[in-house]
């Protein structure tokens, strides 16, 4: 689960990292309001979308006056960001967050992250900051320091001397890097996180560092215990499709292509929709409807397919183990009959119930296409897809 900014900066302060004073604001009233209540006289405002790449596409301003403020926050609130990170659709801006300038003497990258290679997390860090740290690592890789550290959160001495001379601190600055890395490192393992990225870490002439912008990402398997950080979710940020299938605990994303895909298991999905991307097609979305799905849950997968326009065909790919293929077969046949279908449904079936669930698809008086395999299957979806 992605939060914005001003969400993972509060976090931030939490754990005793350094952030400039900030406010978020909804309206242009309320963007006013802040504004007076930090003594604004002028201010970077910068809107919250769960995108990168604020800046290049607008979404970055600076004001010069009280007047400007006001003006800026007007045009950025319910402006639409578009680039390769939000995909064609774009996301809205509801909200910005206001600050005050700050005098920058030298950027820095910070941030931590799961090495899956490593199966753990690593702390990684650049004097190279203020820009697109996969660019620093492509062209300076040597800019880039990676130190993995334990899953209780901290740092040894070492590691934070070791920190200090690659990014060139001394003295003071040593002392206030080290205690900043520390502070990351256990608010990335207490808050779960999958990404915690500070970028730019900022000197200021006064040799004070800090975090003048953030990033943070929550593993999404871990909310159950972050229940304070889970209420923080945004469902403006997500597609109309996707807020529904958090609410009925379905693993929906949307994806560009008119092959509506419901898979059981992640692994599954993915194979499937590689699978059509071979076969000369190209998937909506991935949908894991999980190894114990009801009727219930199926039919609600399958409404929120058929809600995506762009689709033209829909492959059901289920292997039966903890999933009985005849409750699939009864939620897909409810929701074909009650959403009135009009689309061609190509069906997989293995494992468990196999041959209940393709008696009933059978017997049905939809027009559904069976296939044996997954190749075939995905064959199929691509022509009927096709016309």
């Amino acid at each position: 689960m992605n939060l914005h900014e001003y969400q993972a900066k509060n976090i931030l302060k939490r754990y005793g990292i350094p952030v400039p004073p900030f406010g978020v604001a909804s309206t242009a009233g309320a963007a006013e309001r802040v504004a007076s209540d930090l003594g604004l006289e002028q201010a970077v405002l910068k809107i919250q979308v769960h995108a990168g790449g604020r800046g290049k596409a607008g979404g970055v301003k600076f004001a010069k006056n009280r007047m400007e403020i006001l003006s800026i926050a007007r045009a950025l609130l319910g402006m639409k960001m578009v680039n390769e990170q939000t995909g064609p659709e774009g996301v809205i801006a509801r909200q910005i967050l206001l600050s005050r300038p700050i005098n920058i003497a030298e950027e820095f990258y910070i941030g931590a992250l799961i090495d899956r290679n490593r199966g753990m997390p690593v702390l990684i860090a650049s004097p190279e900051g203020g820009v697109d740290i996969e660019e620093v690592a492509r062209k300076h890789p040597d800019k880039i320091l990676k130190m993995p550290f334990g899953f209780n959160g901290k740092l040894h001495t070492y590691q934070t001397l070791r920190l200090a001379k690659f990014m060139g601190w001394k003295e003071e600055l040593a002392r206030q890097g080290a205690a900043l890395a520390s502070d990351l490192c256990r608010c990335f393992i207490e808050t779960d996180a999958s990404l915690l990225e500070i970028n730019p870490l900022v000197q200021t002439p006064q040799n004070e560092l800090l975090a003048l912008d953030a990033k943070l990402a929550i593993d999404d398997n871990a909310l159950f215990r972050q229940a304070a950080i889970a209420a923080m979710h945004d469902p403006s940020q997500s597609s109309p499709q996707e807020a529904t299938a958090k609410g009925f605990d379905l693993t929906y994303i949307s994806m560009h292509g008119d092959i509506g895909c419901m898979v059981n298991g992640a692994g599954l999905a993915m194979a499937t929709m590689d699978i059509i991307q071979l076969s000369g097609g190209a998937p909506a979305n991935f949908l894991d409807v999980g190894g114990g799905a009801s009727k219930e849950k199926v039919a609600e997968g399958f409404r929120i397919i058929l809600s995506d326009p762009n689709v033209k065909a829909i492959l059901v790919n289920i292997f039966g183990g903890i999933m009985n293929c005849a409750t699939i077969a009864i939620g897909v046949l409810h929701a074909a009959e009650v959403q009135k279908v009009k689309v061609p449904i190509v069906v997989r079936l293995e494992g468990t119930n196999v041959e209940e669930g393709r008696r009933l698809f059978k017997e049905s008086h939809l027009k559904i296409i069976s296939a044996t395999d997954l190749k075939s299957a995905a064959a199929l979806a691509v022509k009927a897809a096709r016309g």
